[in-house]
C-alpha cells in the first residue's frame, strides 16, 4: 500500500488528467484545478455532462468520451456522482483517483473511495492538487498548514 505523500507523487506524475465538475456559469474548484493543471503543461480534460465548452475548450460529458484517455481522475464534482465515476474509471483501467476537498468534506464519497481500493485504484481522499504543483499560492499554502495542523493530511 502506498503512502499519502508517495500517492500525491504518483498522480502528480501522470501526464493526462481528467478534471471532473467543472462549470460554465461560475468558477468554481473544478475550474481552478483545470487550469493549474493546464498550466502546468499537463494534458487535462474537462468533464461535466451539462456543459459543452469551458474557457472556449470542449468539454466532455463523462471520461470515456475524452480524445486521449487519462490517466488520472480529480473528482471535483458532487459525491453523488463519485460512485459512477469510480466505476468508469475501473472500466477505462485508470488506476488513480484524487477526490477533492479543502477545509470541508468537498467531492468525497467515502463508499465510492473503499469501492475503488477494493478494486485497487490508488485513491486520494483529501486535499488539492493546488497545494502541490508549484508555484503554490499562498492560499492554498495556508488550506495545506490548515489540513496537516488538523489531521486532515495523513503524515503516511
Amino acid at each position: 500500500m502506498n503512502t499519502f505523500p508517495e500517492k500525491i507523487q504518483k498522480f502528480l506524475e501522470l501526464k493526462v488528467i481528467a478534471v471532473t465538475g467543472v462549470s460554465s456559469t461560475r468558477p468554481d474548484a473544478a475550474n481552478f484545478i483545470y487550469q493549474k493543471f493546464r498550466d502546468s503543461d499537463y494534458e487535462v480534460f474537462p468533464i461535466n455532462p451539462s456543459v459543452s465548452s469551458v474557457e472556449g475548450v470542449e468539454c466532455y460529458p463523462d471520461i470515456s468520451s475524452t480524445p486521449n484517455q487519462p490517466e488520472g481522475v480529480l473528482i471535483a464534482s458532487p459525491p453523488s456522482s463519485a460512485k459512477s465515476i469510480i466505476e468508469e474509471c475501473i472500466s477505462l483501467g485508470i488506476q488513480h483517483v484524487w477526490f477533492h476537498s479543502s477545509i470541508n468534506k468537498g467531492s468525497l464519497d467515502e463508499k465510492a473511495a473503499e469501492f475503488g481500493e477494493e478494486k485497487g485504484l490508488n485513491i486520494i481522499r483529501t486535499g488539492c492538487p493546488m497545494m502541490y504543483i508549484p508555484p503554490i499560492d499562498f492560499g492554498h499554502k495556508c488550506i495545506k498548514w490548515v489540513l496537516k495542523l488538523t489531521g486532515k493530511i495523513p503524515k503516511k
